[in-house]
């Protein structure tokens, strides 16, 4: 297995990047309904989110193939997504790394209250748990849980 290359997303990765999301989400979040189509997503993520977002991936160099994703909203880690089979090589690990470097000062993000493998491994990488609501202000209405790292 090579090694991935961690770069900023471009306008042709929009599709594939969608397509990693929608495919991680499912593995990860079966019970966890999504409030937009998968048509939805792509528009989103080719029109606001490579464009607008600081957009990180994660590429195969042997293939070409986007593999993960990671947005960063200022100091807010707003999305970080592995497509299921790379998921336990690192790269998750690769892009927290990145995100700190990013923002010295301290991150934050939210994660769902019943994605426990995503409480550990936050938690391993130094993150606390700040808060816990009822999912009333997310769009998927599903109980979730602040993530704080402080260096």
């Amino acid at each position: 297995m090579s090694a991935v290359v961690v770069r900023r997303a471009t306008a042709p990765d929009a599709s594939a990047v969608a397509d990693v999301y929608l495919r991680s989400f499912a593995a990860a979040l079966p019970t966890v309904v999504r409030p937009r189509s998968d048509d939805e997503v792509h528009a989103y993520i080719r029109d606001v989110v490579v464009p607008l977002r600081e957009t990180w991936v994660a590429e195969d160099p042997a293939t070409g193939a986007i593999v993960g994703l990671m947005v960063l909203a200022g100091d807010v880690l707003s999305q970080l997504y592995l497509a299921p089979d790379w998921r336990g090589r690192g790269i998750g690990d690769r892009f927290l790394a990145l995100a700190k470097e990013r923002s010295p000062r301290g991150l934050s993000l939210w994660t769902f209250q019943v994605n426990e493998p995503a409480h550990r491994f936050y938690e391993r990488h130094g993150f606390t748990e700040a808060e816990r609501t009822d999912g009333s202000d997310n769009e998927e209405r599903e109980p979730d849980v602040r993530y704080v790292w402080h260096p």
